[in-house]
């Protein structure tokens, strides 16, 4: 990039100028093929993959299974969003802004559709009455951290993560730019976390569930290869934090399903049993 580029007076779309996401990367809303999603035998039907915004939303279903709410049964489908799945007229049906994860649940009539990470984990929470505090200053406390994250995880991933480990151009100002905020937000959370054992207090909230996912994977060095770049062991609260989150046996399983990267005993690539996992592992160990 030329350090004397000046935009155009009106934009215009190179299609080949995406990088890594040029396939997928398009200034239009809407379908771009017919295909129906699959339904399986549960109510609650996910359509997902095992990104971080994905793993929000599977790592609360297997803690609320964990619970013994049985209610909260599901079917796992894949989304490849390299491949475009999130534009079919299926998926757009269930959420129009294309992005995973996507929920339906067909135990209302019609069937109530659910799309934006936070709103199906605010929504699963309400429906079974769990992970979300009773108390109304709790709650709305949970609801703060939540909303934090919602508006912090795209500068987390869409910009440092993008710019650092994904860009096909390195581009000092941007990655400068965007390390900057990465690392005055983990610096609120090691501050927040600095005085409790979960980020609401000693109760553990679709808040954490949320935030972990992006900053226990990155702290952790799961995503973006970034952990020394950032000096994430420096975020001492915030570790401890992500390991102990890393152990919960729920967090583990959630971790794996529509996970389609990383080592192959950590896929599960579509989930519709609980015994889904004992299957995999079982086949891992055979392959």
């Amino acid at each position: 990039m030329s350090d004397n580029y000046q935009p155009p007076k009106v934009w215009t779309w190179d299609k080949s100028g995406g990088g890594a996401f040029a396939n997928i990367n398009r200034p239009v809303s809407g379908a771009t093929h017919e295909q129906e999603l699959p339904v399986g035998k549960h109510p609650l039907q996910l359509y997902s993959l095992g990104t971080p915004n994905g793993q929000k939303v599977t790592i609360m279903l297997e803690e609320l299974l964990a619970k013994g709410v049985s209610a909260a049964e599901y079917d796992a489908w894949l989304i490849r969003i390299g491949e475009g799945d999130q534009f079919s007229s299926g998926f757009v049906d269930v959420n129009p802004n294309s992005k995973i994860p996507a929920l339906r649940d067909h135990s209302t009539t019609p069937p109530t559709r659910v799309f934006e990470s936070g709103a199906i984990l605010l929504y699963l929470a309400e429906k079974f009455g769990h992970f979300l505090p009773k108390d109304p200053a709790k709650r709305t406390e949970t609801l703060n951290w939540l909303f934090w994250l919602q508006g912090a995880a795209p500068f987390l991933g869409g910009g440092f993560g993008h710019f650092y480990n994904y860009a096909p151009v390195k581009i000092e100002y941007a990655i400068n730019r965007f390390t900057m905020e990465a690392k005055r937000q983990l610096d609120v959370l090691n501050k927040q976390l600095a005085k409790q054992t979960f980020v609401v207090g000693d109760e553990y909230t679709i808040a954490d569930m949320a935030i972990w996912p992006w900053y226990g994977n990155v702290v952790l060095g799961n995503v973006y290869n970034a952990a020394e770049f950032l000096d994430a062991d420096s975020y001492t609260h915030v570790q401890r934090w992500a390991k102990a989150i890393a152990e919960r046996p729920a967090v583990k399983r959630g971790r794996m399903v529509n996970r389609t990267f990383g080592e192959p005993h950590e896929q599960l690539h579509e989930r519709h049993d609980a015994s889904d996992f004992d299957t995999q592992t079982e086949d891992k160990r055979n392959a």
